[in-house]
């Protein structure tokens, strides 16, 4: 059986056009209704009806006409549209006016806000993690976020959940190789990353991506003790290397300003004696208890 390959979707630009001036229209449009009444008034009182049949055209006219009459809002279009065909997007403001024929879809403009709610997602070694998102954004192509998308409300909400699934499961969520990026520690770096997908995969709603950043991110609940204890016992071990890397460091220091300076003179057990109660002193936990010794070492 022969399958048919889908012919590809039109791309559809916005076309700018422009609309009249409300203001200019509407004292004609009432002149014109004013001169109806007045015909078939006049018409009714000499009992002419050819007087009262052009008035009640004039009604009708000017009853279309007010359908032509819409306002516009600043940062915000109107998509004019005639029995199903794109006719263009004014993004003028202020009361204008139109062919009363056409279907004015208005779009707004302005700078919107998606608060992606909580998700739990796995990051790239598959451990749970609880992200959210805030992204900013704001329709650049009235034509494509009307024409090519079902709804791009619902459109960049589903993409949204999708990309931030994609990233985070791109990254680790904390303890990388050496210079490689995490969801915690590459916090403008993932953003941006953030930012381009979406960008790219909403493009063709005419959707232009304002900023994307992280609000939220943790180990899901389940593992979040298990990964609480390890974050510790990593800092522990971190510290303690520290310390041993200090303490050693003073150990030879001692050493050396005692022998330089011909303090003391001490042989080869000596020193080790030295090194270990330096040691103990320097790493140890509890504050060190002094122990006199009355006697040497070779007694």
């Amino acid at each position: 059986m022969n399958s048919e390959i889908p012919a590809p979707l039109t791309t559809h630009r916005e076309q700018p056009t422009s609309a009249a001036n409300g203001w200019i229209i509407f004292p004609l449009v009432v002149a014109m209704l004013v001169f109806a009444i007045v015909l078939m008034v006049y018409g009714a009182r000499e009992l002419n009806a050819w007087l009262v049949l052009p008035g009640i055209l004039l009604v009708i006219a000017v009853a279309f006409a007010m359908a032509g009459f819409f306002m516009l809002q600043p940062n915000e279009s109107a998509v004019l549209t005639l029995f199903g065909a794109y006719q263009g997007t004014t993004r003028q403001n202020g009361f204008l006016w139109a062919n009363p024929l056409y279907r004015k879809q208005k779009v707004s403009l302005r700078v919107r806000n998606l608060n992606g709610e909580k998700l739990k997602v796995n990051d790239k070694r598959g451990n749970p993690i609880d992200i959210a998102v805030v992204i900013v954004w704001r329709i650049h192509d009235t034509a494509q976020a009307v024409f090519d998308v079902d709804s791009y409300e619902s459109f960049i909400r589903i993409q949204s959940e999708s990309c931030v699934r994609h990233i985070a499961s791109s990254y680790l969520y904390d303890d990388g190789e050496p210079g490689e990026l995490t969801l915690r520690g590459g916090g403008v770096e993932v953003a941006a990353a953030l930012a381009k997908e979406l960008q790219e995969r909403l493009a063709r709603a005419g959707i232009g991506i304002e900023e994307a950043r992280l609000t939220h991110l943790a180990y899901a609940p389940e593992i979040a003790q298990a990964m609480l204890r390890r974050q510790q016992a990593e800092a522990v071990i971190a510290a303690r290397q520290k310390i041993v890397y200090g303490a050693v460091g003073m150990v030879d220091m001692a050493l050396r300003e005692l022998s330089e300076k011909g303090v003391v003179k001490l042989d080869e057990e000596r020193k080790a004696a030295m090194v270990s109660n330096l040691l103990v002193v320097l790493c140890g936990e509890s504050q060190a208890q002094p122990v006199l010794n009355a006697g040497t070492l070779y007694t």
